[in-house]
């Protein structure tokens, strides 16, 4: 469902793996919405993106999914439209999607697992990310 006239870019990317993770569990919940949001409207990387784009991500990784290989899939575009040295920060904002409702489900754990080996992030590397994200959402 890729457009060509509009190929993904890096921001794609991300995006569409910030929705996977979200969608991973099979509930999307308010909170992840929101830091896919706040992600978007507030980092640096997105500064350029057309926010309208999320809907179109959207609509790409739930179709995905929906495909038996879909997983493989989306890691095929990332491979494809996300160069390396944004892989970090990819898996960081995974994490932040991931922790953000102040809960870790198993799917979610399951793809994170396979997003740091996927990606190939430095074990050390992937343990600091996730305590950053940990800390950052820690309940009151």
């Amino acid at each position: 469902m890729t457009d060509t006239a509009h190929p993904l870019s890096p921001q794609d990317s991300l995006v569409a793996l910030m929705i996977a993770v979200s969608a991973s569990d099979e509930n999307v919940r308010t909170a992840e919405l929101v830091k896919i949001d706040g992600a978007v409207n507030n980092l640096p990387i997105f500064a350029e993106y057309d926010a309208d784009r999320v809907q179109v991500m959207s609509a790409l990784v739930f179709d995905l999914f929906e495909q038996e290989d879909g997983l493989d899939a989306l890691f095929g575009l990332l491979r494809d439209h996300l160069p390396e040295r944004f892989y970090e920060t990819a898996y960081a904002l995974a994490c932040d999607v991931a922790a953000a409702d102040g809960t870790l489900k198993e799917a979610e754990l399951r793809l994170l697992e396979e997003i740091r080996y996927e990606l190939n992030i430095d074990r050390l590397h992937a343990a600091a990310i996730e305590r950053g994200a940990r800390a950052r959402h820690l309940p009151a």
